[in-house]
């Protein structure tokens, strides 16, 4: 296996998500699906993050949603809104223009520190944070400390 192909969630408003994944993110739209379901449909959208790798999100009408439904994925339910999110790989200079895209748009970004990683953040429109990470110098694989600290508390 080679690693993920694209990742998917729903969104509230398929324009500004559009508008949102091409000009602050820097994502270009490559493909777009439309499918009937009974008497709904939907459309299902993907936007290259620049490797071939895609995400995607759909575009519901009638296909089962429930009333009141929201696209978020996190604090929707009660969760903080930074546990479900998508990290993209970034080098400084990505940032910097992420930065620079946002601030053009009125997007807001905040930036932090993790110690192994500097990441970039926003909230697109369905409530979902994208991060572009930099490794800083990114962290050790370690399976056997990894399984060790399963049970460990701070």
């Amino acid at each position: 296996m080679a690693g993920m192909h694209h990742t998917a969630y729903a969104c509230a408003d398929l324009h500004a998500t559009v508008d949102f994944y091409e000009t602050v993110m820097g994502f270009p739209l490559v493909h777009t699906e439309v499918t009937s379901h009974g008497d709904g449909f939907h459309r299902h959208v993907f936007f290259d993050t620049g490797d071939g790798t895609c995400i995607a999100f759909f575009d519901l009408h009638g296909v089962g949603e429930s009333d009141g439904w929201t696209p978020a994925p996190t604090g929707a339910n009660g969760q903080p809104i930074w546990v479900t999110h998508i990290a993209f790989d970034a080098d400084e200079a990505e940032q910097q223009a992420l930065r620079d895209r946002a601030a053009a748009k009125g997007v807001d970004v905040f930036d932090l520190d993790h110690g192994w990683c500097q990441s970039v953040y926003a909230i697109d429109p369905n409530g979902i944070m994208v991060e572009f990470c930099r490794n800083t110098p990114g962290f050790t694989p370690d399976p056997a400390e990894a399984h060790r600290l399963l049970d460990a508390t701070p």
